[in-house]
């Protein structure tokens, strides 16, 4: 687990079962199709590295990544709808990132949807390009989204 980071009123620090009942919140509001409390406590339980960002001790976003074998795959990175475009999703993947080279990965992967272009934006800012897709990946309004693949050479 990486250590805290504190930048003014920010950290950046591991989650924790109780963040679960903001994070989960969080994810109903960014996400039309959210993942379940079940699902983090699964991210925990196995221990993937799973953060939080927090704001006067106000959770404003979140990020879990796995690794294995020498690739790290970027799980779910969310902040906040009111608190976006600060920067913190960059603070975030950057904080994945350094757990990735620490971790020895060779790799970053991750999925995103199409339609997500500030997350495209952000991740083609940093490096990342993209590698392939996946068809109906995504659940959506209209029947399935594809996920475009990006990577990232570490």
């Amino acid at each position: 687990m990486s250590a805290i980071l504190q930048t003014g009123s920010l950290a950046l620090r591991p989650m924790l079962d109780e963040d679960l009942v903001a994070v989960i919140s969080i994810e109903r509001i960014a996400y039309t199709h959210p993942w379940t409390i079940g699902i983090f406590r699964d991210c925990l339980r196995v221990g993937y590295h799973c953060q939080v960002l927090e704001q006067d001790c106000e959770i404003l976003g979140y990020a879990i990544m796995s690794e294995a074998v020498g690739e790290a795959h970027i799980l779910n990175v969310c902040i906040h709808p009111e608190s976006q475009g600060n920067g913190f999703g960059r603070l975030l993947v950057n904080d994945l990132l350094d757990a990735a080279r620490r971790l020895s990965a060779d790799i970053m992967l991750l999925e995103v949807r199409p339609s997500n272009k500030a997350a495209l934006g952000l991740y083609h800012n940093m490096g990342f390009c993209e590698v392939g897709t996946r068809k109906n990946y995504y659940p959506s309004d209209n029947g399935r989204e594809d996920a475009l693949i990006l990577a990232l050479n570490l």
